[in-house]
């Protein structure tokens, strides 16, 4: 059965936050809050707010040559890119324009750029962009993917995050977890708390969204 989605309004601006409570499969872990962010990735009007907001932690202290999208945020990155070199604003990227760029991603999940693109990656400060941070697994494979290919990793930032850093790099959202969702939880299958009391997964949810069972 189909669960009610509920909303949160973000007090700096006009983008909502929008969830589901109740136990969910994701292909690292479980959690009991599914985060529909499908509206602030592909509305243009939330994907802008989105991106000025995020666009203005780092648009005058931090280098940003290249955008590296995860989770489907092209269209938040793209905004990010344009808020980033908008007249007036002074970031310091020199050449005054921001790669947007998204991985591929191979049968094992791996990260690669092909010889067209890893040039936009190689030698450049990379901002790692996601839908959300929760088990930083994915983010993880990008700031790895920029090293590999020779890039400088220059922070993490998504719409939504339930934790503060990964790999060391603090991360930047829109939304936190504390003080909206604060039971929220994201587990490993055998040490989910609602799989050993009995209960149900509801859906299984992914970047692209939720199926119900």
């Amino acid at each position: 059965m189909q669960k009610k989605l509920m909303e949160y309004p973000n007090p700096k601006g006009s983008l909502k936050l929008r969830f589901i409570k109740g136990h969910f499969a994701t292909s690292h872990s479980h959690i009991n809050y599914y985060v529909d962010l499908t509206m602030t990735k592909h509305r243009l009007s939330e994907a802008k707010e989105a991106a000025r907001l995020l666009a203005n932690k780092y648009k005058t202290s931090t280098i940003i040559d290249t955008i590296l999208c995860l989770d489907g945020t092209e269209v938040v990155g793209a905004c990010m890119a344009s808020e980033l070199t908008r007249l007036g604003y002074s970031n310091i990227n020199q050449h005054n324009t921001v790669y947007v760029v998204t991985p591929e991603h191979t049968t094992g999940s791996q990260l690669i750029f092909r010889d067209n693109t890893k040039m936009m990656i190689t030698g450049k400060h990379v901002l790692v962009l996601a839908a959300s941070v929760t088990t930083g697994y994915t983010v993880q494979g990008g700031i790895e993917a920029i090293r590999y290919y020779g890039g400088i990793p220059a922070g993490v930032c998504a719409i939504f995050a339930s934790v503060d850093e990964c790999l060391g790099y603090p991360v930047s959202s829109v939304f936190q977890a504390e003080g909206i969702l604060d039971d929220y939880q994201s587990r490993q299958a055998p040490e989910c708390p609602l799989c050993k009391a009995g209960v149900k997964v509801d859906a299984i949810v992914n970047t692209y969204g939720i199926s119900f069972f």
